[in-house]
């Protein structure tokens, strides 16, 4: 089954993180993932003001969004943002379509 990972960031150096997010579509890409929705506006219907970044990409499966985030590709990459966002990840199995 297909699975979605939403990651949810409040970037705090921009120039530092650009490094990192030129990088990861390739990276994601290769893993068998791709980019269903970044935020770049959006509007909050309901709850406490959140102007976190939203990005959300799709996965052949839950073990290949783990594989790709345990990846020592990955764990390279991520040091590129290190201190640069606060980030929440979440990876969730996606409604089968009928």
């Amino acid at each position: 089954m297909k699975a979605l990972m939403i990651i949810q960031a409040s970037i705090t150096d921009l120039e530092k993180f650009k490094t990192y997010s030129m990088k990861a579509p390739s990276l994601i890409k290769q893993f068998g993932g791709k980019y269903i929705c970044m935020r770049t506006e959006s509007e909050q219907l309901e709850g406490k003001l959140d102007d976190r970044k939203i990005v959300i990409s799709e996965w052949p499966s839950m073990d290949a969004a783990r594989k790709f985030w345990h990846s020592q590709e990955y764990q390279d990459l991520k040091e590129l943002r290190k201190d640069a966002a606060t980030i929440n990840v979440y990876i969730i199995e996606k409604n089968k379509e009928n």
